[in-house]
């Protein structure tokens, strides 16, 4: 007998919501009751808590994870975001470590065992000096959010899957939050081959999907799941034999009908995750 097919979340970004209602909303629309929940909304004070609460519970939708977004990422090219993202930045890590403190406390009241948010480029020579500010910084907002029982897990995509596995070593505490479709963004890797390096790592897998690259040095291309580079019965297949308590969520962050592609995208991963033995 198949084991029982894990639950489908999704981000709660992806659907680009302006209040709770509307959160909720959409995820009716969709049918789906699992959530990662952006956190900083509720930090900065632009969405009520306890009418979150209140709407989700009352709609049968319950929290998996959250995220966290690191101040001043700038996205333009791929060198702006190494430079800016993440817990990079002498001149944004104080603000970091505090949003960090307020969103683990958030993080506590709302009952979430996870957090997830981009590290920011880690240099690929471990012996760097900046290597160390990185694992010094990452490890500070790991025991914060491990103060408030909450574990913490580095998205992939800016370095390699063997990179990120050298300053895990230094984090025993911290673990992962596989995107198949960052490393094809970035170009740091077979997704299906870095999958199987940090499987003992990845406590959730992002369910999205990116074509390479045809001009090196730019971004990839995020697409639809199904219509990318990702095989997802080979992805799922690893998932499924080396970490098959991992979450499973949904994220889009492209395109202009996101919620008909969270909804494709659930019924394919349903499909592949079926007929796997």
């Amino acid at each position: 007998m198949n084991p029982p097919n894990p639950t489908i979340g999704v981000c709660s970004w992806s659907l680009r919501p302006d209040l709770p209602q509307a959160l909720v909303s959409e995820l009716a629309g969709l049918g789906i009751s699992t959530l990662q929940l952006h956190l900083d909304p509720i930090r900065l004070g632009q969405w009520n808590e306890r009418e979150l609460v209140d709407r989700l519970d009352a709609a049968g939708i319950s929290l998996v994870s959250g995220m966290m977004t690191t101040q001043g990422e700038d996205y333009t090219t791929l060198e702006s975001i190494a430079q800016t993202g993440g817990v990079r930045p002498d001149t944004t890590w104080p603000a970091n470590l505090a949003a960090a403190r307020a969103n683990a406390e958030a993080a506590q009241r709302l009952g979430l065992p996870l957090v997830t948010l981009h590290a920011g480029h880690l240099p690929a020579d471990i012996d760097d000096p900046l290597a160390s500010v990185m694992i010094d910084r990452l490890g500070a907002l790991t025991e914060e959010f491990a103060g408030h029982g909450v574990r913490v897990a580095f998205e992939t995509g800016q370095e390699t899957a063997a990179t990120l596995l050298r300053y895990l070593k230094a984090l025993p505490n911290a673990g992962v939050n596989f995107d198949p479709a960052n490393m094809i963004l970035y170009a740091m890797g077979d997704p299906h081959e870095a999958l199987e390096q940090l499987a003992h790592r990845v406590l959730q897998l992002h369910i999205k999907d990116a074509l390479p690259t045809t001009t090196p040095g730019l971004w990839g291309t995020e697409v639809p799941v199904g219509k990318g580079a990702v095989d997802w019965p080979r992805l799922l297949a690893i998932y499924r034999q080396q970490c098959p308590d991992a979450g499973l969520v949904i994220e889009r962050e492209a395109g202009e009908s996101r919620a008909d592609d969270i909804a494709r995208a659930a019924t394919l991963v349903q499909s592949v995750l079926e007929k796997l033995p």
